[in-house]
């Protein structure tokens, strides 16, 4: 196997686990959100497309042109980063600010023009070096083959790093959530010990006098 083989083989592994292609149906009230974890200044793509319901073939044609989604993207702080009209098809691209879960909202413009039909959308998101049109790239930079793949393996070792930046972001939040949980349990636990051994002192003392009363009648 030469090395291009090998670069092939590692850019289509990445490609198949940071990229994911669905479709969802949506009425004219709702509200689809998707949740993407997306390291730091990491750019993101989001190609969709929109069809309109057909009663008479039971299947889904072409949206009219007045149908658009609109999309809004929140942070991990839940701050928006994104949030406008777009046309019935189309893409749209930001870039992430900070590691986290990135919530991905979509939802009609208007439930006037389809008259309460259901609506189909394609969606496919595009994460990392896969957002990055490369067919741009060479026609720009004027890169050779053998230059283009090694400008993907390039980009796709800086995701694979962010990547791994990103796990362990993760495993330190999540070893602080749970020195924070253990820590509440073990003061809970010392709080409610405190508390019996309280109710307790009390009852005794409670109980002597009672029984210091009774011996005096």
């Amino acid at each position: 196997m030469n090395l291009i083989t090998v670069l092939e083989l590692v850019f289509f592994i990445g490609l198949f686990q940071l990229s994911s292609a669905l479709y969802f149906h949506i009425g004219e009230t709702e509200r689809k959100c998707f949740i993407e974890e997306i390291p730091d200044d990491t750019n993101v793509i989001v190609n969709y497309k929109v069809e309109l319901y057909d009663p008479r073939t039971g299947g889904f044609m072409p949206s009219s042109p007045g149908i658009g989604m609109h999309v809004e993207v929140r942070d991990p702080d839940d701050k928006v980063i994104l949030s406008r009209v777009y046309s019935s098809e189309g893409r749209i691209s930001f870039t992430s600010h900070a590691p986290g879960e990135h919530v991905i909202c979509m939802y009609s413009n208007s439930s006037a023009w389809f008259g309460g039909s259901q609506l189909r959308v394609h969606l496919d998101i595009q994460v990392g070096e896969h957002a990055i049109n490369y067919g741009d790239v060479v026609q720009k930079e004027k890169l050779s083959e053998l230059q283009l793949r090694i400008r993907q393996l390039l980009d796709q070792v800086e995701q694979i790093t962010k990547e791994q930046n990103y796990q362990r972001y993760r495993e330190e939040r999540f070893r602080q959530t749970s020195e924070s949980t253990n820590s509440r349990v073990l003061w809970w636990s010392i709080i409610q010990t405190v508390i019996l051994l309280a109710m307790g002192a009390w009852q005794m003392n409670h109980l002597k006098r009672f029984f210091e009363a009774k011996k005096l009648v």
